[in-house]
């Protein structure tokens, strides 16, 4: 490829709803501007962008893919991404480099959830976003419902400038109401003309809308306007780019991707409206730094690492984002997190799998390195006298855990570097030990996530892991208090064991943990012998009760006992403890603690009937609701944690996807008797 400079750059993301046709388009981009020689479909896994083993066996994207293409004088850089929710983490790596989200939508099923999740997500952070509502040549499509649902969904910012020649089978073209000129296809090759004549006057009618709402963002435009001149077509578009640059107007373009309808069409607007590099700017810090970085080749060089490819062959693959400056095979950068020097070898454009070298990459530009020693996803590389960086992008919150345990000793032994090396490329994957039931859990933002991670352990790094419910961290603790007496005698010849301890238990407000009083008096016990039973109350109580689950919240005083001159010892009195301690809880009215979370849900208005109603099912108590955002309502309820294990697929079932929640753990409460009888006891270590 040939060197560009960051005014003909253009980074774009195709983002959307699952089957939408996002990797198709990318597909039909690359083809259009000769970049491959034929054309791929998703369902037989030959499009560039689908490569990997798990992508081409489920026919849909997993992990967001680059494809540059060179058109009419511009370099377009291609992220295709995922457009199923559990995959979010690419979508939000593409918007953090995209200069144009590209927002894929189908004809036939509208405006789906996960559009509406990732225009939220492009909103907030600004990024210009076109549409291209494709499929109208299926049946049942139908541009007029689409356009609607996007005008009432995104608002008045959205504006049309193409409308479809004929709908489903009879679709065959795009007239273009900029220019009021017909694009019909033969076989995907464009032929400009005349608008047909039944469309004229429909056409002619969008092109005055357009036209006006064009011109009302420019004062001397409009004034122009009103006094009947008739704007030229490079004012229109003039105003239109800044509009869209400045993310208030959001143009709408229609096709067919897998029959090349409209694609040119696409690419020729993103050339000549879509914001280059140097319109959007990103933001840096570090010690008294706090700027907003230009794509200035020129500069000193300065990239930021979008994402991470493990591979257990070559190592690391890191996709950066010149930010500014040119980086040339060979250069030192230091990485400011780690204060780590990395040299950048051999640089290369990815397009899909494939690997295209280049001799430089300008500020604005996308590319790949292999081998960084320290660096993942997230990082700064900048000049040893500039450590500033890219301030980190939160990771989304798990959502779904699983229980994993290695299948083998040699899957054990490879099991921690495998699990870090994975979470290295896909930063939303988490990874803990529960202190508590001592699981190791992986967790993600669903069940597609976390098998596609198994997949990828076994695939990349020969781990097998087997998986399990993941525990609930029960507890157990008393009501009311009690006495008994441990008496720990065994005699074997020579010196035995003896001890006897008193000990009384009473329960403590919930989160008191544990108290240990010692009341002895008169020498019954030795000193040097009671905190052996303090010892033997608090392996009791980690060994767990009546239901096997760790005992809280308990005083305990150790108020008498006896001994023996010679056949006691710290162990028959950490005996005697443990004894006396077992007894006085089966008698102090136990009750079993599950924890409490605290869910916060946010839900469509017409949704929260339904969304309250599982929760109250659920045990849930509701706290209360208030509206956020326009046409969304937030939840507030404690729910028995157990109640929401698998709460992130209930909760896309129930709201078609429209839901989303958070939970945190925020106490214990005591179980229900009628529920308790239902457990079954942990095995004991």
């Amino acid at each position: 490829m040939q060197d560009y400079s960051p005014a003909k750059i253009r980074n774009v993301a195709l983002v959307g709803h699952g089957g939408a046709g996002k990797t198709s388009l990318a597909e039909a981009l690359l083809f259009r501007a000769g970049a491959i020689s034929r054309l791929g479909r998703v369902d037989d896994g030959t499009t560039v962008c689908d490569h990997e083993p798990e992508e081409l066996e489920r026919h849909m994207s997993l992990s967001l893919a680059v494809a540059p293409l060179e058109l009419d004088g511009c370099k377009i850089n291609v992220i295709d991404t995922p457009g199923y929710a559990d995959f979010v983490a690419d979508v939000l790596a593409a918007l953090e480099v995209a200069d144009l989200a590209v927002f894929v939508v189908s004809a036939v099923e509208g405006v789906e959830f996960q559009t509406e999740a990732v225009w939220r997500l492009a909103a907030e952070r600004k990024v210009p976003r076109m549409v291209f509502v494709n499929k109208l040549d299926r049946e049942r499509a139908s541009f007029e419902r689409t356009l609607d649902e996007l005008h009432s969904t995104f608002g008045t910012g959205i504006a049309p400038l193409e409308l479809p020649i004929g709908e489903a089978a009879a679709f065959h073209g795009v007239a273009d109401l900029l220019t009021d000129t017909a694009y019909c296809y033969d076989a995907g090759t464009p032929v400009s003309g005349e608008i047909p004549e039944e469309m004229e006057a429909l056409e002619h009618q969008v092109h005055e809308h357009l036209v006006e709402g064009i011109v009302e963002a420019d004062d001397d435009l409009l004034e122009r306007y009103l006094e009947g001149d008739v704007p030229s077509f490079e004012e229109l578009e003039g105003v239109l780019a800044k509009g869209i640059a400045e993310a208030r107007v959001f143009p709408v373009v229609c096709g067919a991707a897998t029959a090349l309808i409209g694609v040119d069409r696409l690419a020729s607007f993103i050339c000549e409206i879509g914001p280059s590099p140097l319109e959007r700017r990103h933001r840096v810090c570090g010690g008294d730094v706090d700027v907003e970085v230009v794509a200035d080749p020129g500069a000193e060089p300065l990239a930021y690492v979008f994402k991470t490819i493990a591979d257990p062959y070559v190592g690391h693959l890191s996709l950066f984002k010149v930010l500014s400056g040119t980086i040339r095979p060979d250069d030192h950068l230091r990485n400011p997190r780690t204060g780590t020097d990395e040299r950048l070898h051999a640089l290369f454009s990815l397009r899909g799998k494939e690997q295209l070298q280049t001799r430089a990459v300008v500020a604005g530009d996308l590319a790949a390195v292999a081998k960084l020693g320290d660096t993942v996803t997230g990082d700064t590389l900048a000049p040893r006298t500039m450590p500033v960086v890219v301030p980190p992008l939160e990771p989304p919150e798990p959502v779904l855990a699983v229980a994993v345990q290695p299948r083998t000793q040699a899957d054990d032994d490879k099991l921690a570097r495998a699990l870090h090396r994975l979470g290295e490329e896909d930063p939303a994957l988490r990874v803990r030990r529960d202190p508590d039931t001592h699981q190791l859990l992986l967790l993600g933002m669903g069940e597609a996530h976390l098998q596609l991670s198994l997949d990828r352990l076994r695939r990349k790094f020969g781990v097998d892991l087997d998986t399990e419910d993941v525990k609930v961290a029960y507890r157990e603790t008393i009501t009311a208090a009690a006495e008994a007496e441990g008496k720990y005698k065994k005699q074997s010849g020579g010196h035995g064991q003896f001890g006897i301890a008193d000990v009384r238990v009473e329960p403590l407000p919930r989160g008191g943990g544990f108290e240990f009083v010692d009341a002895v008096v008169g020498g019954a016990i030795p000193r040097q012998f009671i905190p052996a039973v303090e010892r033997g109350v608090l392996e009791a109580m980690a060994q767990g009760g009546a239901h096997g689950f760790p005992v809280v919240d308990v005083k305990v005083t150790c108020f008498d006992g006896k001994y023996h001159p010679v056949d006691s010892s710290e162990m028959s009195f950490k005996m005697a403890g443990s004894l006396a301690f077992r007894e006085a809880l089966a008698k102090a009215a136990p009750v079993v603690l599950e924890p409490v979370s605290l869910l916060t849900v946010t839900v469509p208005d017409v949704q929260l009937g339904d969304v309250m109603g599982d929760l109250n099912a659920r045990r849930g108590r509701v706290q209360g609701t208030e509206p956020v955002g326009e046409g969304e309502q937030e939840v507030t309820a404690m729910v028995p944690t157990s109640e929401t294990l698998r709460y992130a697929i209930d909760l896309r079932s129930l709201t078609g996807g429209r839901g989303r929640f958070r939970a945190v753990h925020d106490h214990y409460d005591v179980m229900p008797a009628h529920l308790v009888e239902r457990l079954a006891a942990p095995a004991l270590a």
